[in-house]
């Protein structure tokens, strides 16, 4: 009788079956306003902290880098389309078919198969080549591009960086991390991002980067830009190569805007591997927000997961944190799509005078946590589009807790006040507070399956 009565009171409640519900499980919104919403994940505007600000502007001011915003230009678009090097087993693959298909157009040709004719089919296919391969090189640190480089990209960098582990911070406020490693360094944009969120508990920051011109710029800038200064941070450390021992590992493991920079998969599989088994707690990766920003990483994710590792001592399992919403592929990454999961925040750039207003970052990143992840929260679709917000109704374009990709065009009528109010302040990245109908489906049999024994 109590089941028979249940499911007639959820029959008429249902005013439009099969809609998404607001997920407000918690009654988050009698604590904050429908603005403030617990899914929102980006700030207004990201500014580096003054000090910084202030040290990065002294030491660029002060180079002596001749048309330093024509260098920081070719920079940025230099860096933004930046590719991973080939790989000589795929360079090999592509040889065989260009040689095949060389030999199949010159197959009738009346040319015996002389070494004249294996010459020049082996020079054609090796200016094909040369044509068609991106030619990565390795970048030179000098000062003088080291000064550049902070110029360039030390605000846009902590932007994305704190954007990322933002998403630590808020879904998981328990999280007080003692210790920081930061794989590739560079200018510090991880260390004083870390230190804005989490700057009462860390206590050591390992930052590793090979490029020693890099690391004595970096703490250029925490003394303020002058050799005599104080450090900001303490408990700053440099290194110019990982720690060697397996068995330890720090609570947060970074790196942002460095997997491209080495030569090779395996050299990458190396590092995935080192830095996975040294963490204790999150593993976060940052890279552009271009299609080869995101499969680095989806490479990544798949090395973690799908890769053996024998020297691991720390045997919980890896979970994907952020961005997705489930542990499957990536949807967008699929033969009718290719195309990047990104993200986007806006930030201020640092105070020189070409810099007229605020700018936008685009990155992708991912973050892998050590056990499970059963916060509420972190089965909330991801908003992975531009909110299109229009009279009376709003698109939003969302990733899913199924793994599929998902338009909701959510109205105040259809959905209720609360959810239509929460998906208006919603913007790109945030998670949107909402039940999908076919979870909806599945929470009420749930709840069914525990009436039952009762009725």
């Amino acid at each position: 009788m109590t089941l028979t009565i249940g499911r007639q009171l959820r029959a008429l409640s249902s005013v439009a079956p099969k809609v998404c519900q607001l997920d407000n499980k918690s009654d988050f919104l009698t604590n904050v306003p429908h603005r403030k919403h617990p899914g929102i994940m980006h700030s207004k505007v990201v500014c580096l902290p003054q000090k910084a600000q202030d040290a990065a502007r002294i030491l660029v001011q002060g180079s002596s880098v001749r048309e330093l915003k024509q260098r920081i230009g070719l920079l940025d678009n230099y860096l933004w389309s930046r590719k991973r090097p080939a790989e000589d087993k795929d360079l090999r693959v592509q040889a065989e078919q260009l040689e095949e298909k060389l030999r199949a157009s010159m197959g009738s040709s009346p040319e015996p198969d002389t070494v004249q004719q294996e010459e020049k089919i082996r020079h054609r296919v090796l200016n094909t080549l040369r044509r068609n391969t991106y030619h990565w090189q390795p970048l030179s640190y000098s000062e003088e591009f080291c000064q550049v480089y902070l110029a360039a990209r030390f605000a846009g960098g902590y932007a994305a960086v704190t954007r990322a582990m933002k998403e630590i911070y808020q879904r998981c406020p328990e999280f007080k991390p003692r210790t920081l490693l930061d794989f590739g360094s560079g200018v510090g944009t991880v260390t004083w991002a870390a230190n804005t969120l989490w700057g009462k508990s860390l206590v050591e920051y390992v930052c590793v980067d090979s490029a020693a011109n890099m690391n004595k710029l970096s703490e250029l800038v925490l003394r303020g830009g002058v050799d005599s200064g104080e450090m900001e941070i303490s408990g700053v450390y440099f290194r110019q190569f990982l720690p060697l021992s397996p068995k330890v590992q720090y609570d947060l493991v970074v790196s942002a805007f460095t997997l491209n920079e080495l030569s090779s998969f395996s050299e990458r599989e190396k590092a995935i591997q080192a830095l996975w088994r040294k963490t204790g707690s999150y593993l976060v990766l940052v890279e552009n927000g271009t299609k080869e920003g995101h499969q680095l990483l989806m490479e990544a994710r798949n090395i973690i997961f799908q890769k053996e590792d024998k020297e691991i001592w720390d045997h919980r399992p890896p979970h994907v944190f952020a961005p997705c919403p489930h542990q499957l592929p990536c949807p967008k990454l699929s033969d009718r799509l290719q195309v990047p999961c990104n993200f986007i925040q806006k930030y201020q750039p640092l105070l020189l005078k070409w810099n007229k207003s605020d700018q936008w970052e685009k990155f992708s990143f991912i973050i892998i946590s050590r056990g499970s992840e059963e916060a509420e929260s972190a089965k909330w679709p991801r908003i992975i589009n531009h909110v299109l917000r229009r009279s009376r109704h709003v698109h939003c374009h969302m990733c899913c807790g199924d793994g599929k990709l998902s338009h909701e065009v959510i109205t105040k009528r259809k959905h209720g006040r609360d959810l239509y109010r929460c998906a208006r302040n919603t913007e790109w990245g945030d998670l949107l507070p909402i039940i999908l109908p076919n979870e909806a489906s599945e929470k009420e049999e749930a709840e069914e399956e525990d009436i039952s024994p009762a009725s």
